[in-house]
């Protein structure tokens, strides 16, 4: 017999409301919420531990439930008006879990789980044995960070790399909008300094999208460990970037605006990569 909630006013309904709404709670606890049968999937393919599942019989059956086959997880029952109070999507499905967080910064990004037999050098005798690093600076909208994850996933990049991080990467939204991408990527953040400081470390170049003393896209050789940065629309990239990079890029525009959305861009350019690593 399940443990059964049916009051809003239960203590555990209010925390898992807080960790739904405040970054500094999941923070504290180490702990955030998933929503949906496929995210919760991916979650667990993605190696992190789901501690509760709260699931309505009115909505999903108890058989879903099990065939999601986490042994260790709490599983509570709630009524129908406690699900519509935790759940965010109209058209959800009926199961919300409570998942334990990782440890995102870069120091615990390793290189040689990314790729076999890395040696901390750039590769030049096989092309598919090269890294592509995607990092984005300060993006803030937790919508294009998860459009930035889908392309990242949908290309199959090493590493996602956020810099100066304005929320944490298991806030709600975040899960929503990349569909459960934020679990399929490698993911790690740091401070613009410490992101260069461990690409040069580790000889990944590092291409800037940059419109200022740039060259096309589609003129550089992106073979080899690369490193592609993107910025915001409104403020672009910092100085640092511009500094350290082995070529700054720009996407050539043929209308009247000079910039495009931050993860169109960084599809852009990935893809290009990807194509130059696959059929050149």
């Amino acid at each position: 017999m399940h443990k059964q909630i049916s009051s809003l006013q239960n203590p555990f309904i209010k925390q898992v409301l807080l960790l739904q709404e405040k970054s500094r709670e999941r923070k504290k606890t180490g702990l955030f919420i998933i929503e949906g049968q496929r995210e919760i999937q991916l979650a667990i393919k993605g190696g992190y531990s789901i501690k509760t599942l709260l699931f309505c019989p009115e909505i999903t059956s108890e058989e879903t439930i099990k065939n999601l086959n986490i042994l260790s997880a709490e599983v509570i029952e709630t009524s129908l008006e406690v699900y519509k109070k935790i759940a965010y999507r109209t058209s959800t499905e009926g199961i919300v879990a409570i998942a334990g967080s990782k440890e995102l910064h870069i120091k615990n990004l390793k290189l040689e789980s990314l790729l076999p037999n890395y040696s901390g050098r750039s590769v030049t005798t096989d092309k598919n044995k090269s890294l592509l690093i995607l990092v984005a600076e300060a993006p803030e909208k937790p919508g294009n960070i998860g459009a930035i994850l889908r392309t990242a996933d949908a290309a199959n990049v090493d590493a996602v790399i956020i810099a100066n991080p304005k929320t944490d990467m298991f806030n709600p939204n975040i899960i929503r909008s990349s569909v459960g991408c934020v679990f399929t990527n490698t993911i790690a953040t740091g401070t613009t300094s410490e992101i260069i400081i461990y690409l040069k470390e580790n000889n990944i170049d590092i291409y800037s999208a940059i419109l200022q003393e740039s060259v096309p896209y589609h003129t550089c050789d992106f073979k080899e460990n690369t490193a592609i940065i993107v910025g915001t629309e409104s403020t672009g990239l910092s100085q640092e970037w511009r500094e350290e990079s082995k070529a700054n890029i720009h996407i050539p525009m043929q209308g009247e605006i000079d910039s495009m959305n931050v993860s169109v861009a960084a599809g852009i350019l990935i893809f290009e990569a990807k194509r130059q690593r696959d059929f050149n």
